[in-house]
């Protein structure tokens, strides 16, 4: 079975502080090492949890408020000095290429490997990556610039073969790739066998829904539905629900209402902000509406 894999790298919200660190992720999923984000210091928090920089060929940034992604052309920068040249793409909205681009030029630090960027300016939810095992489609988030989401989906698998009724059948093996893909196999004899007598249904494809920053919207519930895990922002509590709208942030509980509606397995809360000394209220909060909730921790990781 394949298991998934998120590393927090930074869940807090506006500065970094000597103990906290904002916005950064790192997906494991089908082979590759996505980069969610990537705010202030997040090459260090790379290194601190061992992640090679080599293996990181895609990174998504959510939108152009700087503690999401000021640590981009620092971490490209590193690439270059490190001797990359395996193509790196970056996916983030329109005004990014320019922004990050500039400063390389200008501090003479211009990559000499590919940088491809994509620029997003869709309100509508779109399909922005997809390889043979793993499609990315953006989130449509509501906050006070353009600002995307992503939603990381494992594509459904081979069938699995049951190899006791293969071979109670006498099926040559060159047939079993064909099998696993859900063809019949017609014997020798002339007789068909279905394809159901010989496999069973594969493994659930899993999914993982970043939700960076947003203010309260239930137009994303029918792209997140059934998402095996939602990492939701909630940067204030319910007593502060006023700020989270002038600001176009959630509370913990608008969160949890959101993972309710959208019938998903596990929220992550995160972008706390620093105002609060007591993480642990997010959660209690958001519980009283949904029951599987987990706190975002720098340096954390979260198996599903």
């Amino acid at each position: 079975m394949s298991e998934l894999k998120l590393h927090i790298l930074g869940c807090y919200s506006a500065t970094p502080r000597a103990f906290t660190n904002p916005t950064a992720q790192a997906l494991e999923i089908k082979n590759h090492i996505f980069l969610i984000d990537c705010g202030e210091g997040t090459q260090v928090q790379l290194r601190k949890q061992k992640i090679k920089f080599s293996r990181i060929k895609h990174i998504f940034i959510s939108h152009l408020h700087g503690d999401h992604f000021f640590g981009l052309p620092g971490l490209l920068s590193t690439f270059r000095l490190l001797g990359r040249d395996t193509p790196l793409h970056v996916y983030g909205p329109k005004g990014i290429k320019e922004a990050v681009t500039m400063m390389l030029k200008v501090g003479s630090a211009w990559t000499n490997y590919p940088l491809l960027f994509h620029e997003l300016s869709s309100s509508n939810s779109e399909l922005i990556f997809e390889d043979e095992k793993v499609e990315v489609h953006t989130i449509p988030l509501f906050h006070r610039v353009y600002t995307n989401g992503f939603l990381f989906k494992e594509k459904l698998g081979d069938r699995k073969l049951d190899i006791n009724a293969v071979l109670n059948y006498n099926i040559d093996t060159c047939y079993y790739q064909n099998i696993k893909k859900g063809k019949d196999i017609t014997l020798d004899n002339g007789e068909v066998i279905p394809n159901e007598k010989l496999t069973s249904d594969p493994v659930k494809p899993k999914s993982y829904a970043f939700c960076s920053d947003t203010s309260y919207n239930e137009s994303i519930v029918p792209i997140i539905e059934n998402t095996t895990l939602l990492y939701h922002e909630s940067t204030f509590l319910e007593e502060h629900a006023n700020l989270a709208t002038q600001t176009g942030h959630s509370t913990a509980k608008q969160a949890a209402t959101i993972a309710l509606d959208a019938n998903v397995e596990r929220l992550i809360l995160g972008h706390y902000s620093t105002r609060y000394g007591n993480i642990n209220e997010f959660k209690q909060e958001a519980k009283l509406v949904f029951d599987n909730v987990e706190l975002a921790e720098d340096g954390k990781e979260f198996l599903f």
